[in-house]
């Protein structure tokens, strides 16, 4: 575990040197946020921040290759190659668009890129946990992961709206797969913890705390396109690189309930709450007639700014949800299912309530409104 925290806090601390100078030249560049209709902030922000967070993620890297007990995870530099190309080319689309806000076919064709590069590189989708089975051939397995990347990438993309809560969720749900991650492999081999999905969190995890004491509200930077895509890219390759482990954890892996299924469940369940963001706002703009990539104000966050949250309660709630959903999904690994059932519902219940509080507020007040000036009006016929 001390190895993996080594390079979490590389990742953080070179993250978050770097964030002063990669917003400085944002900014003397002009590469800042518009002043928009569907925007929350009020003020011109730099939106190179991803640079930075790239930069933490590379320096986390380079750390894990100079430590003895993760050299192994280099002997075969094919998936690590497959992922630097990959995340290069993510990186480059998103810094063009946050500089020029390049056509969103531009930015679809940089993605279905990268889950190629991956595909070509031996990171795919081949096993599934219904049955046990294969996914079909090569063809339909670099389909469905082309597939996922994008949808990933997209849904991360997505949830960027408020300060720090895309890489608070990522950090949250990296942090979740980085303790099942670590855990499996312990389960396989008790004397070596080292695995790509494992340091890939780590590395992740640390890139966005290193970012967040400069992203959370009142922020002086944003990770735009360039952070946000690279985030959604290393969530989907650590997804697809964990498929690998299906079977071998079906055998080895077994704490009490259905730790088997956690590869795809805990992926799930980690980017639940982008996942459901995008498929929201693609229903809303295409039935609007409108391109499933153009912005508008309709997200999760934007209905709880515009219901009565303020910025940062907003962010936490949508942590709340996403901690629930993440660290809820691994707690079946360690604890009775009937506790983890009564304890999510029992969350859940209460995240409800905190979440619906505004609507619950106007309502009662509105019934309230109703009541007096029904009483008023009764008065006033009384004295008729």
């Amino acid at each position: 575990m001390i190895y993996f925290l080594i390079v979490l806090t590389v990742s953080a601390v070179t993250t978050y040197v770097l964030t002063p100078p990669v917003r400085r030249i944002s900014y003397q560049l002009g590469i800042y946020t518009p002043i928009r209709e569907r925007d929350i902030h009020s003020v011109v922000k730099p939106r190179w921040g991803g640079v930075a967070i790239y930069a933490g993620m590379l320096a986390g890297l380079g750390a894990a290759a100079f430590i003895p007990y993760l050299s192994g995870l280099f002997s075969d530099l094919t998936p690590v190659i497959g992922l630097l190309l990959a995340s290069l080319l993510i990186v480059i689309t998103g810094m063009a668009d946050d500089a020029w806000d390049i056509h969103w076919a531009l930015k679809l064709a940089a993605q279905v890129g990268c889950g190629i590069i991956l595909v070509l590189h031996g990171i795919q989708l081949e096993v599934m946990p219904v049955g046990w089975l294969g996914v079909g051939g090569p063809l339909l397995q670099a389909c469905l992961t082309v597939f996922l990347v994008v949808a990933t990438i997209n849904a991360f993309n997505f949830i960027d709206g408020l300060d720090g809560l895309a890489a608070g969720v990522a950090a949250l749900g990296g942090s979740a797969f980085f303790l099942y991650s670590y855990l499996l492999t312990l389960s396989i081999n008790e004397f070596d913890a080292s695995n790509l999905v494992t340091l890939l969190m780590a590395i992740l995890v640390g890139s966005c705390l290193g970012f967040l004491p400069h992203n959370f509200h009142p922020s002086t930077v944003i990770m735009g396109d360039t952070g946000a895509m690279l985030l959604g890219l290393i969530m989907a390759a650590g997804a697809l690189i964990v498929t690998a482990s299906l079977e071998l954890s079906q055998e080895t892996f077994r704490f009490r309930n259905i730790p088997a299924y956690m590869p795809i469940l805990l992926p799930l369940a980690v980017m639940l709450l982008p996942v459901l963001d995008l498929a929201l706002a693609v229903i809303r703009r295409t039935a609007r007639g409108a391109s499933p990539f153009s912005p508008d104000r309709g997200h999760l966050h934007h209905k709880l700014i515009d219901s009565g949250y303020t910025h940062p309660q907003a962010v936490l709630l949508l942590y709340l949800w996403a901690g629930l959903f993440a660290f809820g999904s691994i707690s079946f690994n360690f604890l009775p299912w009937w506790l983890v059932s009564i304890g999510l519902l029992l969350a859940l219940a209460a995240a409800v309530i905190l979440t619906l509080s505004p609507w619950l507020r106007r309502r009662v007040l509105r019934a309230r409104r109703a009541a007096a000036q029904q009483a008023l009006m009764a008065r006033k016929e009384a004295r008729q």
